[in-house]
């Protein structure tokens, strides 16, 4: 099977900063605008937040929040509990479809992951030591484990509908990943079938149930996603249009106007300014 996640990684930066690694006590509130990923080797602690309520955690677990998610974490006088906490971008803000099809919060036992047992050792290992490179290398190993988790949630199966789901279908996954992977390709619904081994009526309706839009309106989106990482990225418009399958600057700048309200410049002009204002 061709890599599901190759052409998502290629256009939407995966980061995770590990903030904190050892004991925990009393409580904490996290609030910043991205996501987290807790892994609890020993508790319990009570996880609080409008999307699960509150939420008893009594073995060693992994709660990730792909999204933005307010919550807090309460501990009780007297309990061990040994927490190791990331923040973590998935290009949610950005438009990454993955991320916007995770559920908004996921806790799963550390006992059901026997396949990142080598990843979360290595990490755990890591951070306890004081070497050189600590936090680089406990980031960079967050970052995999995250890659990790994505593979195990497609191949569970772990999403009814949404881009998830679709990636979890051997046959849709084909059809996405070709659109991922060319978005350049005048991709007709017919080639997209071709590609998932399916009758053109089959494959629409099957892919407009999993995935929760027609495959020629996901594929517009993601010409759009991949044209605004290229124009954050400073290419000029004239390139982004031949690598997103437009045949024209003025092709381009018309869907970019349908779907995103105003033209590529514009866009990119407003973008650049909302980072500037953030960071003054």
């Amino acid at each position: 099977m061709a890599d599901r996640l190759a052409g998502l990684l290629q256009h939407y930066s995966l980061s995770a900063r590990v903030f904190h690694s050892g004991a925990f006590c009393g409580q904490h509130h996290y609030a910043a605008p991205h996501g987290y990923i807790h892994l609890l080797r020993r508790g319990p602690i009570t996880a609080c937040s409008s999307v699960h309520g509150d939420l008893l955690v009594t073995e060693p677990s992994l709660l990730f929040y792909p999204r933005v998610a307010s919550h807090r974490f309460i501990a009780a006088p007297g309990d061990t509990v040994d927490l190791l906490c990331a923040e973590v971008d998935l290009g949610a803000s950005a438009g990454n479809p993955l991320a916007m099809a995770l559920p908004p919060m996921l806790q799963i036992p550390l006992a059901d992951l026997p396949g990142l047992g080598p990843t979360l050792d290595l990490l755990f290992a890591e951070a306890e030591r004081d070497q050189c490179g600590r936090q680089a290398a406990i980031d960079r190993l967050c970052e995999l484990l995250l890659i990790q988790l994505l593979r195990y949630l497609m191949d569970q199966g772990a999403a009814q509908t949404g881009l998830l789901a679709g990636l979890a279908d051997p046959k849709l996954a084909r059809a996405i990943t070709a659109m991922h992977d060319a978005p350049q390709t005048a991709w007709s619904l017919e080639a997209l079938a071709a590609q998932a081994g399916m009758s053109r009526a089959r494959f629409a309706a099957a892919f407009k149930d999993t995935v929760g839009v027609t495959p020629g309106d996901y594929l517009a989106d993601w010409r759009m996603n991949v044209s605004c990482t290229l124009l954050k990225q400073g290419r000029p418009v004239a390139v982004v249009a031949d690598r997103v399958g437009y045949g024209s600057p003025n092709a381009l700048a018309r869907a970019f106007r349908a779907r995103m309200g105003c033209a590529p410049r514009d866009w990119l002009a407003q973008v650049r300014g909302e980072a500037a204002l953030s960071d003054s």
